[in-house]
């Protein structure tokens, strides 16, 4: 420990969130890959479709399983149940109290899901007639939506109940292992469209510049002059608003020796702040970019601050803008390319976030910056190996999942449909991780406590820079990279 913190010390890989997000994620995308070769492994899942009669809402994601909905649903659970318990054992986690709160989480998320699904709440126009009904609100995720909600109340007002299921509410491992899951469609999708793939990763890689090179220096800035923090407090702030959230916050706190307690607390802060952008942002997008989807989609990467927040947040924005162009302009847009828009956005952040990190702790390092803000000459340097150590793990699984299918469909055009179908399969366990994240979030977002701990500056911070400037500049980057671009037409 020095005088300005503890230095940075990696987890082991065992324990590593990210590397067990990696490892589950790969080993689903694996099983997905079987259509290719004549097989389903993974055609038992569940899959809950738009219902009126609720007994029809639940079926096996493949036709060739002759099982029913509830049978599906069981073993979805117990699948899920046993590839979670392994990686929470090896992170540390109590075997037994983490499978009583999983249970818990996934049965109360299985149920907003069901609930979202009713077709009066998420039926789009053109499925009013399939299902005999006269209106809807056209609202798909909001099985999502409502996770996130039941999570609140139970975090705020049931703290009891809240503290007994935290051990298995681990919304980052869950949002991180279907980001990985989710490389596959995309690099499927890729293949389908090409030349509009490559256009949303070019621009994607483009707009993330603006994270760094303004709204960092920027939010720092209004830290240190108007809300008078010190660099230690000001550095973490204005990476964990500005970057990527908890982990921006974690890595910068980590590369400048801050004391553990300020990433910690900045992250309860984060929380709150994606929590409520989870709530209104969406459908703000929805509301005046559904003529525009990729603008949104990338709005939703540069302006949600965590990777959680932000594919929550595009998986919203996209079925509810598909459902309102569909409605208003009459086109049918193909799904996955608002989301792609939101994710790459947010995987090129997290790209940088180790190398951005490096940088800062080279500052640090060079001009001996301490706590009260006073600089001097070269004090050490840096080894490069903390690049590695902080870097985002679970990105390397995203872009494996990616590039494999990717190859795999240019490769062989042939096998695309038997690919899109395993990747389907895949993507109905990343539909359940998503839907897990969103509930833990709503269930770690302790508001009363937040205030409690006197974090009124710090929200005065973030509020002051989300809705002063870093909304309506993302919203000015994202529109100069993506305007005029839209998803492939759904003929017929």
């Amino acid at each position: 420990m020095s005088e300005h913190g503890v230095s940075y010390v990696p987890k082991p890989v065992l324990k590593d969130e990210d590397w067990w997000a990696v490892w589950l994620g790969l080993f689903i995308f694996a099983l997905g890959l079987g259509p290719i070769y004549g097989v389903e492994p993974l055609g038992w899942v569940s899959k809950v479709g738009t219902w009126v009669d609720l007994s029809k809402a639940i079926a096996p994601i493949s036709k060739n399983y002759h099982i029913s909905g509830p049978v599906s649903a069981l073993l979805t659970y117990l699948f899920m149940l046993v590839l979670t318990t392994i990686g929470a054992y090896f992170m540390g986690a109590r075997p037994g109290r983490f499978i009583a709160g999983f249970t818990i989480i996934y049965w109360i998320t299985f149920i907003c899901i069901i609930i979202g699904e009713n077709a009066y709440i998420s039926a789009t126009p053109d499925k009013l007639a399939k299902f005999k009904i006269g209106w809807s609100l056209g609202l798909g995720e909001m099985g999502f939506v409502f996770a996130m909600i039941v999570g609140l109340i139970i975090g705020n007002f049931f703290t009891g109940f809240a503290k007994f299921l935290e051990e298995a509410a681990k919304p980052e491992w869950f949002i991180k292992t279907g980001i990985v899951i989710l490389g596959a469609a995309i690099g499927i999708k890729t293949v389908s469209a090409l030349g509009l793939a490559t256009t949303v990763i070019v621009r994607g890689l483009c707009a993330v510049v603006e994270a760094y090179l303004i709204y960092w220096p920027v939010v720092y800035f209004v830290a240190r002059r108007f809300f008078k923090f010190t660099p230690e407090w000001a550095a973490p702030l204005a990476s964990g608003i500005s970057i990527c959230g908890v982990s921006a916050a974690i890595a910068t706190g980590a590369a400048i020796r801050s004391r553990p307690v300020i990433p910690v607390i900045l992250a309860a802060v984060i929380i709150v702040f994606v929590a409520v952008e989870l709530l209104f942002l969406p459908f703000v997008a929805a509301a005046f970019l559904y003529h525009d989807p990729m603008v949104a989609g990338a709005w939703m990467g540069l302006a949600v601050k965590s990777d959680g927040g932000a594919i929550a947040s595009g998986t919203v924005t996209e079925s509810l803008i598909l459902a309102k162009a569909l409605k208003a302009m009459g086109v049918k847009w193909q799904e996955g390319w608002i989301l792609m828009a939101t994710t790459t956005t947010k995987m090129f952040i997290d790209i940088f976030i180790g190398l951005w990190a490096f940088i800062l702790a080279i500052i640090w390092s060079m001009y001996k910056i301490g706590k009260n803000g006073t600089g001097g000459q070269l004090d050490s340097k840096v080894s490069s190996a903390e690049i590695w150590h902080r870097f985002p793990k679970f990105v390397i699984g995203f872009t494996l999942t990616f590039l494999i299918l990717l190859l795999m469909g240019l490769n062989d055009k042939s096998i695309v449909k038997a690919a899109t179908e395993g990747s389907n399969h895949a993507n109905a366990l990343r539909t359940l991780f998503f839907a897990l994240c969103f509930f833990s979030i709503g269930l770690v977002t302790n508001v009363r406590k937040l205030w409690q701990e006197g974090m009124g500056r710090i929200v005065g911070v973030y509020a002051v820079c989300l809705f002063g400037f870093i909304l309506w500049v993302g919203l000015f980057i994202s529109w100069l990279f993506y305007h005029g671009i839209t998803p492939p037409v759904i003929s017929g």
